[in-house]
């Protein structure tokens, strides 16, 4: 799919393949073969794995949680969120658990603002969250349960909280 001379325009892809490949992160070995399929030196698909936050260079066990901390998030308590990760899955962000089952970190805008605070689990998306609802979700994963991906306050899509059609509550 890339012409002659133009092949190293497949390096994102190619890692984001890697990274599906191998459990969410993506091993030096991984880092390597691409640069030789390439013919591109290794410093620069390292380059570009290292400049992307969406690409995981060590193991972040099965379930992957990026806890979105941007204002619409914070203000609707994400912080909170934060907190019930802290709890559950490692005090700390960017290490795995002991059960090497989960880790979690914050990231910038995951663009699902009007359901605030939310987080993605691997690929999904958990909106409409509380501290309750996350701490049931993370506990969910030594069972290896996930819920129903979206919201979790049972609106659908983006519509409005509580059906309203104002900004007035008595409106």
């Amino acid at each position: 799919n890339y012409p002659q001379g133009k092949q190293q325009s497949a390096v994102m892809s190619l890692l984001y393949l890697a990274q599906n490949q191998n459990n969410n992160w993506i091993p030096l070995s991984a880092m390597k073969y691409i640069a030789k399929l390439l013919d591109m030196p290794y410093i620069k698909v390292y380059e570009v794995a290292t400049f992307y936050t969406m690409y995981n260079l060590a193991p972040v066990g099965k379930y992957f949680v990026q806890v979105c901390t941007t204002t619409p998030c914070m203000i609707r308590g994400s912080g909170k969120i934060v907190e019930t990760c802290k709890k559950i899955i490692s005090k700390k962000p960017g290490y795995i658990n002991e059960d090497l089952d989960s880790s979690w970190i914050e990231v910038e805008c995951l663009g699902a603002c009007v359901n605030a605070p939310m987080v993605q689990i691997n690929k999904d998306y958990y909106e409409d969250l509380t501290p309750e609802k996350a701490e049931i979700i993370f506990k969910g994963f030594k069972k290896g349960q996930l819920p129903n991906i979206g919201s979790q306050s049972g609106r659908k899509g983006s519509e409005p909280l509580e059906k309203r059609t104002t900004l007035l509550k008595n409106a």
